[in-house]
C-alpha cells in the first residue's frame, strides 16, 4: 500500500512543476503577443504612409513608432498621426 507521505510528495511535485511551467510560459506568451502586435502595427504604418503620401503626411518607420503602434493599437496609430500632423 502507498504511504500518504508519498502521495502528498507526488501531488506537491506536480503542483510545483505546474507553477514553474506557468511562470516560464507567461513571458514567452507576452513576447509573442508583442511581436504579433508590432507586425500588425508595422503593416498599418505602411498603409498610413501609402495613403498619407497623397496628402503629404508620412510617419517615419522605426522601432519606437512600430512599438507604439503595436502596444497601443489603433489609438497609438491615431496618436502618431496627430503628433506628425502637429509637429511635422
Amino acid at each position: 500500500m502507498i504511504d500518504v507521505n508519498i502521495i502528498f510528495a507526488i501531488l506537491l511535485a506536480v503542483f510545483l512543476i505546474w507553477i514553474i511551467g506557468n511562470i516560464l510560459l507567461k513571458p514567452i506568451k507576452l513576447v509573442v503577443k508583442l511581436i504579433y502586435n508590432s507586425i500588425i502595427g508595422l503593416v498599418l504604418l505602411l498603409v498610413i504612409n501609402f495613403i498619407g503620401g497623397f496628402f503629404g503626411l508620412t510617419i517615419a518607420i522605426n522601432l519606437i513608432t512600430v512599438l507604439v503602434a503595436g502596444l497601443l493599437g489603433v489609438p497609438g496609430l491615431g496618436l502618431l498621426v496627430i503628433l506628425q500632423y502637429l509637429l511635422g
